[in-house]
């Protein structure tokens, strides 16, 4: 029996993302595309290679009514933090919607939350930290899920004073609206720092952690990818405890002594690079993570975070294999 799906937003870059992999997968079957801008299009004007046999856009509430049995939102932040999930449903919300706790909203996400008492009944899931706890799942952001995999596990290997992490991802982690930072003359032959100081995954990562760190985001003239490279001061070998905790995991790898992550390598797919080293002059710890800020950032996870929810094999539909020119 496949497990009957919808998907919240579909337009946007997280949205496709996830349908291609729901396309994909062996467990699950699209039910409903939500898009109020498309709404009454067939599938094929988001994508020509959609073709008929996929189901028309419809505006997102009636998506959402459609009696699907797994919801992927992929709505803006705070549209999905007015989301009402349907009973007896896995819901994974891939906005920001769910991820704090209710009065950092405000500050940094601009809003109430119109839902604060429910907060606390969705799981914030990192399947190799922490698997999803019932079925409303918050899917972190994608430099949240970066830096958490690179420090999470040495919470107990590393002074939290003073951690700087700085990070770099492509330009569709900005999404698919348009504005002017966004646009070819401002990202191409460029590299430029933003939100310095207030960009919303930083509370995001402090909350997971136990305490906050030095993040500076930056945006590369490149289509997607990310990388967060965190200087840190060790005290207990960094390399074994990233070994043990992603020694089982499918996704995650810790690479070889002197094997530096690229993003080369992960863009296009669902799995994420480790790389540790330490600084000769100073002794400064330096944990390299790069992932695909649309896939083990975003779609990949909420598929993988989903697929755990069900009790499905938790690498189906994801893209793990394969080796990319």
């Amino acid at each position: 029996m496949s497990v009957a799906t919808t998907i919240l937003g579909a337009s946007g870059y997280s949205g496709q993302e996830t349908l291609d992999r729901v396309l994909a997968h062996p467990g699950l079957e699209l039910v409903a595309l939500g898009s109020d801008s498309l709404a009454g299009s067939p599938a094929s004007v988001l994508d020509p290679r959609l073709n008929g046999s996929l189901p028309a856009f419809v505006a997102n509430n009636e998506a959402l009514a459609a009696g699907a049995e797994l919801v992927f939102c992929c709505l803006e932040h705070e549209r999905a933090a007015a989301l009402e999930p349907p009973a007896d449903a896995v819901v994974v919300d891939l906005s920001g919607a769910h991820r704090l706790d209710a009065a950092l909203y405000p500050e940094w996400y601009g809003f109430e939350h119109p839902a604060a008492g429910s907060l606390g009944a969705w799981s914030y899931a990192i399947p190799e930290l922490f698997p999803p706890d019932g079925p409303l799942i918050a899917n972190p952001g994608c430099y949240a899920t970066a830096v958490l995999l690179a420090l999470a596990p040495l919470v107990d290997s590393i002074d939290p004073v003073g951690i700087v992490v700085d990070a770099k991802s492509g330009v569709s982690g900005a999404g698919r609206t348009l504005k002017a930072s966004s646009h070819a003359t401002s990202v191409l032959e460029n590299v430029s720092p933003y939100k310095v100081g207030s960009h919303q995954h930083a509370p995001e990562i402090a909350q997971t952690l136990g305490f906050p760190v030095c993040f500076v985001p930056h945006l590369l003239p490149v289509k997607r990818g990310l990388l967060a490279t965190c200087y840190v001061t060790a005290t207990a070998d960094l390399r074994d405890a990233l070994d043990a905790a992603y020694a089982a995991s499918p996704a995650v790898t810790v690479l070889a002594e002197g094997l530096a992550p690229e993003l080369s390598r992960v863009q296009g797919t669902d799995g994420a690079e480790i790389g540790v080293f330490t600084d000769r002059s100073t002794g400064t710890g330096i944990v390299v993570c790069a992932l695909d800020n649309l896939g083990k950032g975003a779609a990949g996870q909420a598929v993988q975070n989903a697929n755990l929810a069900l009790g499905l094999p938790e690498t189906a539909g994801l893209r793990l294999s394969g080796v990319l020119v």
